[in-house]
């Protein structure tokens, strides 16, 4: 029989700051509570699958899975993009195995059933008997791809799998206005412009780090040299989003001092050294700066491995890829300083006793207000 879930108590961590409990460790190191855990969190909420920049051309389609779904990234022949599950409607086939750009239709190896890049049916050749290309049981317009709601923002793809969640716009209606400065369009950096790292940990780790800027003096010492704990405040809004700020952001410069990257046009004297981090609820991770912004989508592999699949865009597409280039490496040398962290609290996860920690008051709320967000996805999950 299948070991069941540890229904864990959650209520300890419901309580204000400054008496909360962190979750309780099998929310980090127990397959079964991971799997309780997906329905609650990452499939019933707008979770990040990837960035828009992953089919930039039309046609271009990419198979992704999450949490062993086979989906379908696909950027259709109008410039939607649109996501699918990754099967035919006939036998259930995978219809693709790697990345590629679709010419004409969408067509199943197995029997050679086709899908137009909307997800329509248009082609069941010999479904009726040799040379038979039409059968009255099988009726087209019921048997398309089936789609998975999505919604694109800052070239984030967000997916709802259980296709039940308020809008997007009406779930981060406080988030999109607080960062309707940057509206405008983005530019991805390119090849150039993006990388991955592999973590030992639960995608929450990643969160839980990245929400706070209580780290920085012993985990980032270069950059805590000039953006100082100080200068950094908190993010917190319950129940949406949480993050941190900096009031000293350095510009990125070129070799010769001079300005690397144009500013996104129109901001308010606030970003002129101010920064912005904010872990957008269950999975990604986003950056606004004057001159360029970054996305971090958690891939969650298992309850102990995580992928982060790192982007960063530009206010234009004409930027010098030597300047890109150096950015991108300064920002995965940030990023590697996270990773023995992260997977030391993985690690010490598997301390029986620990009870999921206590929370700073002060420093710590944006990671309690995250801890907070998914007990409450939990409980309203367990009715």
């Amino acid at each position: 029989m299948a070991k069941d879930y540890i229904q864990t108590d959650i209520t300890s961590v419901q309580q204000p700051v400054e008496q909360a409990n962190g979750l309780a460790n099998a929310h980090y190191i127990d397959p079964a509570t991971f799997a309780e855990e997906s329905e609650a969190v990452l499939k019933s909420t707008w979770a990040g699958l990837a960035v828009g920049a992953d089919v930039p051309n039309l046609g271009d389609a990419k198979p992704i899975q999450f949490l062993g779904m086979p989906l379908l990234l696909i950027r259709d022949k109008d410039g939607e993009l649109r996501v699918f599950e990754n099967i035919c409607r006939h036998r259930g086939m995978q219809l693709l195995q790697e990345a590629k750009t679709i010419e004409g239709a969408i067509r199943c190896p197995y029997h050679s059933w086709c899908y137009s890049t909307k997800g329509k049916l248009v082609s069941t050749p010999h479904v009726g008997g040799a040379g038979l290309n039409t059968h009255p049981s099988i009726v087209k317009d019921d048997l398309g791809l089936n789609e998975v709601c999505s919604y694109v923002w800052r070239d984030v793809v967000f997916i709802n799998i259980s296709g039940d969640a308020p809008e997007f716009t009406e779930v981060h209606a406080d988030l999109i206005a607080r960062w309707s400065e940057f509206d405008g369009p983005l530019y991805h950096g390119g090849a150039d412009s993006r990388f991955e790292l592999e973590l030992a940990a639960n995608y929450k780790l990643a969160v839980e780090n990245y929400c706070e800027s209580y780290h920085l003096p012993w985990v980032h010492p270069g950059l805590n040299s000039y953006s100082r704990l100080e200068d950094h405040y908190n993010i917190v809004e319950y129940g949406k989003f949480s993050g941190q700020g900096t009031r000293v952001y350095r510009q990125f410069k070129a070799e010769d001092g001079s300005t690397a990257f144009p500013d996104f046009p129109d901001l308010s004297e606030k970003w002129d050294e101010g920064a912005e981090y904010i872990s957008v609820y269950p999975n990604v991770l986003l950056g606004v700066q004057r001159d360029h912004a970054f996305t971090i989508v958690l891939e969650p592999k298992a309850h102990n491995k995580t992928v982060e699949h790192i982007h960063l865009y530009y206010a234009s597409d004409d930027t010098l890829a030597k300047n890109r280039a150096v950015n991108t490496r300064q920002w995965k040398e940030i990023f590697e300083e996270d990773i023995f962290v992260v997977e030391g609290m993985q690690s010490g996860r598997h301390a029986p006793t620990f009870d999921g920690g206590r929370f700073s008051p002060v420093m710590d709320e944006p990671t309690h207000c995250y801890h907070d967000w998914v007990a409450g996805r939990i409980a309203q999950h367990r009715g």
